[in-house]
């Protein structure tokens, strides 16, 4: 018996339906290839008009081959997506990281267990942070490739690329608290952030260590006792009470304000200043540091019995007491830079009336690298108390407006009551009668180490 003719409708339909299947994977090919294309060129036009490509090259992203461009400030990666026997099309995304965020760059190689050179090529590992939250998180991104030459050239280009961002420093000072999280500080610095520092290249300079360091205490008759590392009465007392006006300015147009407003109506204060000199020691040498050593040596440092307080009277256009240098910008040897952490006494700088240019050739002074107290009005001592008594009321009062007087050698007399404004470690303090300023040696413990010298070159130009 012969077979049934197959049904031509059947064989029909067959037909149809093969054309439609090989029309559909021709169009998901097509929308393959064009999303592709369009991923490629996003990422290389976004590239294009930021920057230059430095180098281009084929590695392997987990599992797949990417196509990796190089930039001055990113890396990207595009999946290479080869055309499979059925036409279907795999989308996956390309992947960008900025070059900022990467601290340390890698060769990669496969050794055995206890080698410690050579091995086969396997690519390059870049180490980065990606931000969690709040938190930064370590990560790693690596580029297998196993020719050595292409991985050399790109380790090349990757590390001139890192050394040039300008913002990443090249050497850090680390303060570790060692009574911090547990007393646990010192040992998560080593096994966690040490190692880093060293993958990036970067050299430390570790400070762990308690200093102490002397005070002042600053009593005036009737209130309460203030402490401190600084004082200033007269110039830098007024200057702050003005700032302290203007606080609706910003900060450094504030500042920049009261110099100039108190510069401009610039008086001295009638004082008696009374102070006691500290007793020379070994600890104490710092006010003589410009004497000859032979003369130190034979100086009878433990010979001197106990001083007497030495009493003056007269116009100051400015009074500080300093146990510390108190080093800024504008003053990088410091305000006081013939004194130390813990010499035991603090450094007395009183600048008697004179006149308003004379005063601004002094200020200027601080920021060069001598000279600031090489005038016939201002004179200095290593102290280990100091008396300041107003003999005016000129101080500013509640009721005071600035159109106050401009008198350079008459101080201003006020009514009753008004108080003196002093600068205390930058906080404005108001006080009418005397005040008592005693050094107190190694008063309270410090992170940190001594600096004998601060090395700057910053310019003032604050006048």
């Amino acid at each position: 018996m012969s077979e049934p003719d197959e049904d031509p409708k059947e064989e029909k339909r067959k037909v149809c339906k093969k054309k439609k299947n090989k029309e559909k994977r021709r169009g998901e090919k097509m929308e393959g290839e064009k999303l592709e294309q369009q991923q490629e060129e996003q990422i290389h036009e976004s590239v294009k008009h930021s920057e230059s490509v430095i180098l281009r090259g084929i590695f392997k992203v987990g599992k797949k081959s990417h196509d990796v461009l190089l930039t001055q400030t990113r890396l990207t990666w595009t999946p290479i997506i080869p055309e499979t026997p059925t036409g279907e099309v795999t989308v996956l995304q390309p992947g960008m990281l900025l070059l900022q965020d990467v601290f340390a760059v890698k060769v990669k190689r496969r050794r055995a267990a206890g080698q410690e050179s050579g091995g086969a090529m396997l690519g390059v590992a870049l180490f980065f942070c990606k931000r969690k939250g709040r938190k930064l998180e370590e990560d790693t991104l690596h580029l297998h490739n196993a020719s050595a030459e292409h991985t050399h050239a790109w380790y090349n280009a990757l590390k001139e690329q890192i050394a040039g961002i300008s913002s990443r420093p090249r050497y850090l000072k680390v303060f570790i608290n060692p009574s911090s999280h547990k007393k646990e500080a010192v040992h998560i610095y080593r096994e966690s952030v040490a190692p880093l520092f060293k993958m990036a290249d970067i050299r430390t300079d570790i400070t762990g260590h308690l200093q102490q360091v002397d005070m002042c205490s600053f009593s005036p008759v009737g209130q309460s006792v203030h402490f401190g590392f600084s004082a200033m009465f007269g110039f830098g007392g007024r200057s702050l009470a003005r700032a302290e006006k203007k606080r609706w300015m910003a900060s450094s147009r504030r500042r920049e304000y009261a110099l100039v407003k108190t510069l401009a109506k610039l008086r001295p204060e009638e004082c008696e200043l009374s102070f006691l000199p500290a007793k020379k020691s070994r600890q104490n040498l710092f006010w003589n540091r410009g004497q000859d050593e032979n003369q130190e040596q034979d100086s009878d440092l433990e010979g001197e019995g106990e001083a007497s307080w030495t009493t003056k009277q007269g116009q100051y256009l400015s009074i500080s007491v300093m146990s510390i240098p108190c080093l800024s910008s504008h003053a990088p040897r410091g305000l006081a830079p013939n004194t130390s952490l813990t010499s035991g006494s603090a450094s007395l700088i009183a600048v008697e009336n004179t006149s308003r240019s004379e005063f601004i050739k002094h200020l200027k002074r601080f920021g060069s690298s001598s000279g600031e107290f090489s005038f016939s009005f201002v004179e200095t001592h290593a102290v280990s108390a100091v008396k300041i008594r107003p003999l005016s009321m000129s101080g500013f009062s509640k009721e005071e407006s600035e159109e106050e007087g401009d008198s350079k050698s008459t101080p201003i007399i006020q009514p009753e009551g008004a108080a003196f404004p002093w600068n205390i470690d930058g906080e404005l303090v108001e006080i009418a009668n005397e005040v008592l300023i005693r050094v107190h040696p190694r008063l309270i413990s410090l992170y940190g180490e001594e600096v004998e010298e601060a090395e700057s070159t910053v310019s003032c130009s604050c006048i």
